[in-house]
């Protein structure tokens, strides 16, 4: 990495056909999040109505210096009519991944979600075969919960998944502002 701190940042106009290569290049999803062909189109619809920031989630683009290397998002999940938290994820070029990026994306993730939104519960799933996602979600502090049986199809077959959660209660947080998140 030219600069290895990593760093979350709105999106703007110009990152969209980044975004789209990740539903029309089936290496630039990877082995875990290729699903078949998608409308490309979908990031600059969303784009255009939020800027892919919105009350029930989001997408922040992650960067180390002027180097773009994917992006981080999250989605409300309720959980009760009074209650819901959010559900996060990450998606990283080929070129970005296996080099401590996507744990460091979703790290200063965690903590932003925990300093400007109020809820006391993040969930991440991947795949069980998804051993650098796992690996990544335990770095940044996330606990194993279990294992979802035939939860993901895709490539013709339905595959397990794991899920993890972190509660508020698990990371220290300091009152300034952290500087990875936006």
């Amino acid at each position: 990495m030219s600069d290895d701190h990593v760093t979350l940042r709105p999106m703007a106009e110009p990152d969209l056909p980044l975004l789209e290569r990740f539903l029309t290049e089936p290496e630039a999803a990877g082995p875990f999040q290729w699903h078949g062909w998608s409308d490309p189109g979908v990031w600059r619809r969303r784009w255009a109505e939020n800027g892919l920031l919105g009350e029930d989630g989001g997408q922040l683009l992650v960067v180390t210096g002027a180097e773009r290397h994917g992006f981080v998002a999250w989605r409300k999940m309720v959980a009760s009519r009074t209650s819901y938290y959010w559900n996060i994820g990450a998606q990283l070029l080929p070129d970005s991944r296996g080099r401590g990026i996507g744990t460091q994306a979703q790290r200063a993730l965690c903590h932003y979600l925990f300093t400007y939104t109020q809820v006391v519960r993040l969930e991440a799933d991947t795949e069980a075969e998804n051993i650098g996602e796992r690996r990544a979600l335990e770095k940044c502090g996330f606990t194993r919960e279990g294992v979802t049986r035939s939860v993901v199809f895709r490539a013709g077959r339905w595959r397990d998944g794991v899920r993890y959660s972190m509660l508020r209660d698990d990371v220290a947080l300091d009152d300034a502002v952290n500087s990875s998140a936006p």
